[in-house]
């Protein structure tokens, strides 16, 4: 994988975990998430986002309900650390500190 393939995926899974941290009971699912992505010029597929959302799950940083293909992600407290820039993951982007 090209370091640019790897620094956009490190990239998809801060914006993942950015966006549950700010939403309401830290939840949101795999389509509304696709939407996000590509609003914050993270362009990518339905499928994508499922493969970052299940690394997530086996890292801990969500959990996962898949309610026949609707994918619900929560963020865990583990998720929640790194999208504050509380905690780091070496495949996950830091947060840049705020202005």
């Amino acid at each position: 994988m090209s370091d640019y393939s790897e620094t956009i995926r490190k990239h998809r899974r801060l914006a993942i975990l950015r966006h549950l941290e700010g939403c309401t009971d830290y939840t949101s699912n795999a389509s509304i998430l696709t939407d996000v992505l590509d609003g914050v010029g993270l362009p990518c597929s339905h499928s994508q986002v499922l493969t970052e959302l299940y690394w997530l799950k086996e890292n801990e940083f969500v959990t996962l309900q898949d309610r026949s293909g609707f994918v619900v992600a929560e963020a865990t407290r583990a998720g929640a650390e790194i999208a504050r820039g509380r905690a780091q993951h070496p495949e996950i982007q830091r947060p840049r500190p705020k202005a």
